[in-house]
């Protein structure tokens, strides 16, 4: 009797788990606040997945000054990046402000969590979960060939989570 009181514990935290990641995606998609990011595609198929874009956004890329926190990042830290709408560009989001902490945002600013893949110089390179999107079958090359002008429409939760919900070709 106590094993099957285990066994059906530890079956329950299993699906407790998995509906959790579900619901945590989609409620991106409820909660997240909508930006629009430059991005440019790089290779667009895998042979298990199928077609996919990897997308490498100008906010990949920032420039030291923008750090905010004390010391300099190092590799893996987890950082946030602070976005403000352009305006010279409309519904694009640029990097204003990077820091090892979550910033306050203002109307027309978001924040976009990320991990430093390289800190040296005067560049921070950041990965933010947002460098793989899977397209349909057999769009993956034409996508890669209109490298000019790509755009990400990206939903950010509130509590840092992103997802993208569709690439906008010029």
């Amino acid at each position: 009797m106590r094993r099957r009181w285990l066994l059906a514990i530890l079956v329950s935290l299993q699906i407790a788990v998995l509906a959790g990641m579900a619901i945590s995606n989609a409620a991106v998609g409820w909660y997240g606040q909508q930006i629009t990011l430059k991005t440019a595609p790089v290779d667009p198929r895998d042979l298990f997945y199928g077609d996919y874009v990897v997308l490498r956004y100008e906010i990949s890329s920032l420039d030291a000054s923008m750090w905010t926190g004390a010391g300099q990042p190092s590799s893996k830290d987890m950082v946030y990046v602070k976005l403000r709408r352009s305006a010279d560009e409309g519904e694009i989001y640029e990097a204003v402000a990077v820091s090892p902490e979550r910033p306050d945002t203002a109307e027309n600013e978001a924040v976009l969590r990320g991990q430093v893949r390289y800190a040296g110089g005067q560049e921070i390179q950041i990965r933010y979960g947002l460098e793989r999107y899977y397209v349909p079958e057999g769009t993956g090359r034409a996508i890669e060939e209109e490298r000019v002008n790509l755009q990400a429409h990206v939903r950010i939760a509130p509590w840092g989570q992103a997802r993208i919900m569709e690439l906008i070709l010029p």
